[in-house]
């Protein structure tokens, strides 16, 4: 505990999150690129999805590189017909296209997948799409 307050006294809360952040883009970027190297591809769609949200994160976000991940995310999800994922990149999506001003795209694209559900709807992401889509009318 001593050396932590010492951690914390040395550092910044800002440079702190700067070093996690750095972290998790390089563990990120190692796993995209062990899944494609081994065709381990069962959780690609989340960690493109997550690759998003850091980039997002940056003290200079990228929205343009952001959305070529999220975009990657949702076709790898339609393509394995895990629409839970889907649901999960519209999400990003529909925030990011919200982010951009293109409020009426991200609604129809998330309020799109959300309609395939047919159970479920007690789950934390199925309320969170279902938050989302509300706030974005």
């Amino acid at each position: 505990m001593m050396i932590a307050n010492m951690l914390l006294d040395w550092m910044s809360v800002s440079a702190i999150q700067n070093l996690l952040l750095s972290y998790c883009t390089t563990t990120i970027a190692s796993c995209l690129e062990r899944a494609e190297r081994n065709q381990e591809l069962w959780a690609f769609a989340e960690v493109l999805r997550v690759k998003c949200r850091l980039l997002l994160s940056r003290n200079e976000p990228d929205p343009d590189q952001a959305e070529e991940y999220v975009v990657r995310s949702l076709d790898r999800a339609r393509a394995l017909r895990e629409l839970s994922w889907e649901l999960r990149a519209a999400m990003s999506l529909a925030r990011l296209k919200r982010d951009q001003g293109r409020i009426e795209e991200g609604r129809d694209l998330l309020a799109s997948v959300y309609g395939r559900f047919t159970e479920g709807f007690g789950t934390a992401d199925l309320k969170a799409a279902k938050a989302l889509i509300d706030d974005l009318q």
